[in-house]
Formats: C-alpha cells, structure tokens, sequence
C-alpha cells in the first residue's frame, strides 16, 4: 500500500504515471530550503522564530500547545479578539533543543501591552478544566490556573481562561477526508502549515503596502521556488523527513489584522480574492468564493527517506518535492 492509501485510506494512482509528472529523486541538487520555522504556543499569539525545531506528530514541538477560552471554554481566536496579536510569547532557547528535559524553573513568560509579564511553568498543571472546545472538536484540557485566568481576563475585558492541551488523555484527529490517522492540537485543522517566500512577494506586487509573511502564520516558510509552486505539492521532503501536503490552506480574517497593531484593514484580502479565490484557481469546483495561500501538511513519520539521530527540522535544510499535482484545480481543498 503506498502513502498516501495508508495515510488517507484512499487509492490514488500515482500521479506520474496518472498525469505524465516525473517524481524528482531526494538525491538530486534542489534550490528550494527551509528560510524560517515559527512557532506558535498560544493559539492565535504571537509567534517565535526559531532556528530549529522538534518534530512530533501533531507539529512541532510548543506549536499550538494552549489556548485562550472564554467563560464557556470556547476558543477565542484573532477573528474574534484581535488583541491577541500582541501577546507575545518567549519560551527557553533550549526547549527547542530535542534532548530538553522539563525543570521546576522552566516558565514560558507572556508579556501585552499594559500588562506585567507573565510567567506560565512548562510543567504541567495539575488543575483538569472540561468542555474546553475548538471548532468541531471538545473534550479536556489542562487549567493553567487563576492567575493566568485573570490576567486574560484583564488584557480582554472579559472573563478568559489559559488550557494546555492534555495529550496524556485527549486525541484531536484531523479532517480523516485529508490525512486518515493523523491529529493535532489547537491549531485550525492541521499540524503543519508551508508557504513560500515567492508566493509572499507575488501577493505583495499587487499591494501599494507589503505585508509580512506573519500575517500568514505559517509554521514553515521556504525559498528557492515559483510563486504558489507549494499548491501542488503532495508529498514533500524537507532534509530526510517526509511530509504530505492534504489540502490548500483556505484563509479566514486573519491575514487582514496586521500583527504589530491588531488592527484590521481590507489588505491582502481583497487581493486574495482578486487572485487567489476559489474562482480563479478551481473555476469548477466548490467554494469559489475561498481565499487560498499555503499547504497543510502533515509529518509521514513512517516514511522518512533516511535514518537521522534526531527528530529536528532546521532554517536552510532542503527541500524536495516528490510528487505533486499539475494545477491547483487538482490539489485537495
């Protein structure tokens, strides 16, 4: 059974014979690398660019780990309190070490406007809040406490909570029509998100002010490619660790809040939709009115390409593409 069938239980031909596409060879020189890894802790907070990071199978490590919830423990996201843009989020350079061991004095410290920083211990809590819920899915978390509670609850204006996703008991599978017996934590729907440099200076040509790439949210920025060449990659190799790209990354309001200011405006949206609309790219498909830029991704950990001593994917290693598809009008969406 090939990847893809013992990943999505689907069969799919392969698409060099189905399409005439040659797959490229990991051993053969590439241009494309890795330029930037961000990482997110808090769901909607600032990001972290790091130099390196862990990989586990629902993302990198820390990525998307908390979440801010409100009274009833649903999620609060940028679409709904912007301010959270400017929470910014320092952890440990060591934690994106893989041989980090957690200490008594390891904190991950948040600091807001108007706010004293503070300081959340990497161990984990011992407090259990129920209910907790992120689009379709619900179920427990661990309660970072009153006083994280109350210091959202001052930075929003109204009663919020910090939950860390508990994975010595709780499973978030992802979209199994994308990636069967895959899951994540409490990013949107999957566990890695790629965009390319080329395809942020493409929309920016269109734009009298450039945006950066964090008003994207990627969790793997590369270059040494096309513009929008990362729509059709299926399956992709960065270094010797073998990913799956399931499904063009459908963009909401987020990209419209600039990340310095948390405040909203009609770009690069209204170019998107000019560009990179469900009309334009899939004229016969469903949701034309969709906005697209990136590729979910998941991590094929049963397929890496070679052996290496650790799990750890680094800014400038390679990147290969394996299989893909020949328009975006065939990519999964």
């Amino acid at each position: 059974m090939d990847i893809w069938s013992r990943f999505t239980g689907k069969t799919k031909v392969p698409e060099e014979e189905e399409q005439g596409i040659e797959s490229s060879s990991p051993s053969q020189p590439t241009t494309t690398k890795v330029s930037s890894i961000f990482i997110y802790p808090i769901k909607s907070c600032r990001g972290i660019s790091v130099s390196k990071a862990p990989l586990t199978p629902t993302g990198f490590r820390w990525d998307r780990n908390w979440l801010v919830v409100n009274s009833k423990g649903r999620a609060y996201t940028q679409r709904v309190e912007p301010k959270l843009a400017l929470v910014d989020v320092e952890l440990p350079t060591q934690a994106f070490d893989e041989s980090f061991h957690l200490q008594n004095d390891s904190f991950m410290v948040l600091k807001a406007p108007g706010m004293q920083p503070l300081k959340i211990c990497l161990s984990k809590p011992h407090e259990v809040a129920d209910g907790v819920s992120v689009w379709e899915w619900s179920g427990s978390a661990w309660d970072e406490g009153a006083e994280a509670s109350q210091w959202f609850s001052d930075y929003l204006g109204k009663p919020s909570r910090l939950v860390r996703f508990n994975n010595d008991s709780q499973v978030r599978p992802v979209d199994t029509d994308y990636a069967k017996g895959h899951r994540t934590m409490f990013s949107d729907g999957f566990p890695f998100l790629l965009a390319s440099q080329g395809s942020l200076d493409a929309v920016n040509q269109h734009l009298e002010e450039h945006v950066p790439i964090n008003r994207f949210r990627p969790n793997i920025l590369v270059e040494g490619c096309e513009p929008f060449s990362e729509d059709l990659w299926t399956e992709i190799k960065i270094s010797s660790f073998s990913f799956l790209g399931v499904k063009l990354c459908s963009r909401c309001k987020v990209p419209s809040i600039n990340q310095a200011t948390g405040i909203s405006g009609p770009e690069p949206n209204q170019t998107l939709m000019k560009i990179r609309s469900g009309k334009v790219l899939r004229p016969s498909g469903k949701d034309q009115n969709k906005t697209y830029f990136g590729q979910n991704m998941v991590w094929n950990w049963k397929g890496c390409y070679g052996k290496r001593n650790d799990n750890v994917v680094h800014v400038g290693d390679p990147v290969y593409v394996i299989k893909k598809v020949t328009s975006a009008a065939e990519a999964a969406a």
